[in-house]
């Protein structure tokens, strides 16, 4: 089986697009797939960024906060990922302490761990996350990143895919295979064309 780990932020649409292929591409294929916490407002923290995207990752700390708290305190963070995905992405619903209640709740966690969304206690381990996911990858990238652990041990660390809709069945098993397949080759670093289509989940 091929482990796959990913690192997410709540908040960033594109992650939560890739998230949703792994979980369909573990339906078609033999991967296991684990998810760690990436912060676009910690890696972004005294950046010069667009005001908009200010704002945008101004927003962004509560939701990862809580999911570092979680994962510091239980380790896997899959079902409150989702919980939070569908409730950010999906419904569209304010971010707050409303919201992460009931993502805890569904994902039959502690109601206590919204707290977190207003501390600073998890900041340096959400620093310390990021740079667990993105040192192999390049800091100046960012979610979604994932690493997959080959069959010889080795490790194939890269960013993306950016994706939308999200692929299903042996549609998203297909662009698994290719994805690994150009990401495994040794020199390849980017194939890129414009978005011109809007993100849909």
């Amino acid at each position: 089986m091929t482990k796959v780990d990913m690192w997410f932020d709540p908040k960033c649409p594109w992650a939560w697009i890739a998230s949703r292929w792994l979980l369909e591409v573990e339906r078609v294929r033999d991967v296991d797939v684990r998810f760690h916490v990436l912060s676009l407002a910690v890696l972004n923290e005294g950046r010069e960024v667009e005001g908009w995207y200010r704002e945008w990752l101004d927003a962004a700390w509560g939701p990862a906060r809580v999911a570092k708290a979680v994962e510091q305190k239980c380790g896997d963070v899959r079902g409150l990922y989702t919980a939070l995905g569908n409730r950010i992405h999906l419904e569209k619903k304010p971010l707050g302490r409303d919201l992460y209640v009931a993502a805890l709740e569904e994902a039959g966690l502690p109601a206590e761990f919204a707290d977190a969304a207003e501390s600073t206690e998890y900041d340096e381990a959400m620093l310390a996350g990021n740079q667990a996911g993105l040192t192999p990858v390049g800091e100046d990238l960012g979610t979604p990143a994932l690493h997959v652990t080959m069959p010889d041990g080795s490790v194939n660390a890269f960013f993306g895919p950016v994706v939308s809709p999200t692929p299903l069945g042996e549609a998203a098993g297909l662009l698994w295979d290719g994805v690994l397949l150009v990401s495994a080759t040794p020199g390849f670093f980017e194939l890129k064309r414009a978005r011109s289509r809007p993100v849909v989940s």
